[in-house]
């Protein structure tokens, strides 16, 4: 059987040529041991990076891991990279992420519902940005496609899973205006972004 340091020394090899979050089964598999203790391996690397400070750390997104830099020394890695030009999400796509995120599984009329207006295209962009997926169908008559969140969205927002996001109260209590006199005032709605 190979021994615990060899295992973690080989995770720290695997995040660090695997680029994009390792999932604790791949690499439970790789070794043939129960995930339960890959997991508490990963979990015991992230300890020691962060105890250690050193300029690289271990990020946990949904039972995966990945190397990331250090936060605080954002400042000096902007110095050594040339900047480069990130598209923003646009308002409404925002708005409709933050919908998903919250609401989610959501079909896409209960989206328009929430938002008052159609967002085809919305959702569209999202999807080509990989921040939001199809996660099924709802049984409602016409069976609807079910959106949600992805790793890709937490990675993005920083999140480690969806118990991260930020508490809002309860988005099933908005209603949407029918006229000038039930008029809710829905002007925005934000999401933190890590300083990037």
């Amino acid at each position: 059987m190979t021994s615990k340091k060899t295992i973690k020394a080989a995770f720290e090899s695997m995040m660090f040529v695997w680029g994009q979050p390792l999932d604790v089964k791949e690499a439970a598999e790789i070794f043939n041991i129960n995930w339960k203790d890959a997991y508490e391996y990963f979990k015991e690397l992230q300890a020691e990076y962060e105890q250690e400070g050193r300029g690289i750390r271990i990020r946990e997104i949904n039972k995966s891991f990945q190397f990331v830099t250090a936060e605080e020394n954002i400042e000096y890695i902007e110095r050594l990279c040339t900047p480069v030009k990130h598209k923003r999400l646009s308002q409404s796509a925002l708005e409709v992420l933050a919908i998903v995120a919250y609401k989610q599984p959501v079909t896409k009329g209960e989206i328009e519902a929430v938002r008052g207006i159609k967002c085809d295209r919305v959702i569209e962009g999202l999807q080509k940005k990989e921040l939001v997926a199809e996660v099924g169908r709802s049984t409602a008559i016409g069976r609807p496609i079910l959106y949600g969140t992805t790793d890709v969205f937490l990675k993005y927002f920083g999140f480690e899973n969806l118990k991260d996001l930020p508490d809002i109260g309860n988005l099933d209590s908005l209603t949407v205006p029918e006229g000038p006199e039930d008029s809710l005032d829905l002007q925005q709605i934000t999401i933190e972004l890590p300083e990037e």
